[in-house]
């Protein structure tokens, strides 16, 4: 079996494939103090809890945007798996191109996030990750990756509103009943929720301008993904786990 790993600014994503098909996931927080026996009796502790043994993990792959946790987590999967990961960045053939200047500024959760979309979905596609920033990267239809746009998150875009403004309070995420509020919590959820519906929407339609098409098939992801995309006709498809989908693509293709 193969264990997909996403390292992200705020966690770690988990999925568990046998073959193509995925039976299990689990996260944790990202943590930059963690040693490499406390990585690996953690992963060895959740794999355990979904009923998987650690003995049974074949192969592993990781994307990560947290350099400075590798050497520990590398070392962990090593020690307690006894597996050299397959690690995503632009040098690994993907089945799409990065049609960028420098390649290597391209951060390995997007290229897994656009390999998944063009795979599963085809091309021309827009992926959109609501993650600790929300990206948006365009993939033509014969597999180039030609550019994206990097906007705050909606996270933080709240934690800002309450971290900066002092008499701001710390709310829930979601959406009010109604865009007008009537009290400082549904003001701001309406603030938080619409403000990232319109931005989503503009990138979405200023993309499909610059590249004067009509139809491009828009895929999202990522936590607070699902929110947005139920309030909006300009996403077409949600799918949670369209990263774990993509590090299990890019592993099978170093296979071949």
């Amino acid at each position: 079996m193969l264990l997909a790993i996403d390292v992200g600014n705020t966690n770690i994503t988990c999925g568990i494939f046998d073959g193509s098909k995925m039976v299990a996931t689990f996260r944790m927080t990202t943590r930059q103090v963690q040693t490499s026996d406390e990585y690996g009796m953690i992963l060895s502790n959740l794999l355990r809890s979904n009923k998987i043994s650690a003995e049974s993990i074949d192969d592993i792959c990781v994307a990560s945007v947290v350099p400075k946790i590798m050497y520990s987590l590398g070392s962990a999967l090593i020690k307690y798996f006894n597996i050299v990961p397959v690690t995503v960045d632009h040098t690994l053939e993907t089945g799409i191109r990065l049609d960028f200047p420098n390649p290597g500024q391209v951060g390995a959760d997007r290229i897994v996030d656009a390999v998944a979309a063009y795979e599963l979905y085809g091309g021309p596609v827009i992926v959109i990750d609501f993650g600790t920033a929300t990206t948006y990267d365009m993939v033509t239809e014969d597999g180039a990756f030609i550019g994206g746009v990097t906007a705050p998150g909606v996270q933080g875009s709240a934690a800002a509103l309450w971290n900066l403004a002092a008499k701001l309070p710390e709310v829930e995420i979601k959406k009010p009943s109604k865009i007008l509020g009537k009290d400082t919590i549904s003001s701001m959820q309406s603030g938080i929720v619409y403000g990232q519906i319109g931005q989503t929407e503009a990138i979405i339609r200023g993309i499909k301008e610059e590249m004067g098409l009509k139809e491009i098939k828009t895929v999202a992801t990522g936590g607070m993904g699902n929110l947005i995309a139920n309030e909006t006709d300009s996403i077409d498809v949600y799918n949670q786990s369209l990263t774990m989908y993509g590090l299990q693509i890019i592993h099978s293709k170093q296979k071949k």
